[in-house]
C-alpha cells in the first residue's frame, strides 16, 4: 500500500532563509526543525524535501553545492533521530544564466512536477499527503498534485499569508514545521 508523505520547502521551512545559500556556514536550522521531522517519522510519514534551486541556473550555486547541503541536513536529522527519506530540487530558471538550465520547465515549483515524481518514485499516496511551505508556490504545487497544504509563518510566511486569493489559501496556517506536524498528526487521514 502507498505510503502518505509530508513534503517540505527547504528554505525558510526546514532552515532559514538566506537567499543564495552557497556555504554552509550560511545553513542554519530552525531549533525546531529536526524534531518537527523526528515526530513526522515516528507518525509513519515518508518526509521528502521539494525545493527550487534557482541559483544553480543562474550560476550562484555550483550544483555540487547543493548535494553537499543535503547531505549535511540528513546528517543534523540523524544526528537527532530523525531523517528524510528523499531530497528532489529543480536546477531550472526561465532566466537562468546557464544554457542548459535555462527552461521553463515541469519540476519548478508552482509545478506539481517533483512531487509527481517522488510519488511515482517513492510509491507515495498524494491524497493522503501534506505539502509544507513558506511561500504560495509551494501550496499550489501541493494543491495541483492533489495533496493537502500548510504554509508556514518563517521564511517569507508571514507575509504571503495574506494573499486576497482564495484560491491560493492553504488548508493550515502555522507558526513554524513544528506546528505544522502538529497539525499533520491530527488531521491525517
Amino acid at each position: 500500500m502507498s505510503r502518505a508523505a509530508v513534503f517540505v520547502d527547504r528554505d525558510g521551512t526546514l532552515i532559514e532563509e538566506s537567499g543564495y545559500l552557497n556555504a554552509l556556514s550560511r545553513l542554519i536550522f530552525y531549533p525546531f526543525t529536526v524534531d518537527a521531522v523526528r515526530q513526522l517519522n515516528l507518525g509513519g510519514f515518508a518526509v521528502v524535501m521539494i525545493t527550487n534551486q534557482a541559483g544553480i541556473a543562474r550560476g550562484i550555486v555550483p550544483e555540487a553545492f547543493v548535494g553537499a547541503a543535503h547531505r549535511h541536513i540528513e546528517e543534523r536529522m540523524r544526528a537527532g533521530g530523525a531523517h528524510i527519506d528523499a531530497f528532489y530540487y529543480c536546477p531550472h530558471h526561465p532566466d537562468g544564466t546557464v544554457a542548459a538550465l535555462r527552461t521553463t520547465c515541469e519540476c519548478r515549483k508552482p509545478q506539481p512536477g517533483l512531487l509527481l515524481r517522488a510519488a511515482r518514485e517513492l510509491d507515495l499516496d498524494l491524497t493522503r499527503s501534506f505539502m509544507v511551505g513558506d511561500r504560495l508556490h509551494d501550496l499550489e504545487a501541493g494543491r495541483t498534485a492533489g495533496t493537502r497544504t500548510v504554509m508556514v509563518r518563517t521564511g517569507y510566511g508571514a507575509a504571503e499569508e495574506r494573499t486576497e486569493n482564495p484560491a491560493m489559501r492553504p488548508d493550515a496556517v502555522a507558526d513554524n514545521i513544528a506546528g505544522a506536524a502538529a497539525w499533520i498528526l491530527q488531521n491525517r487521514r
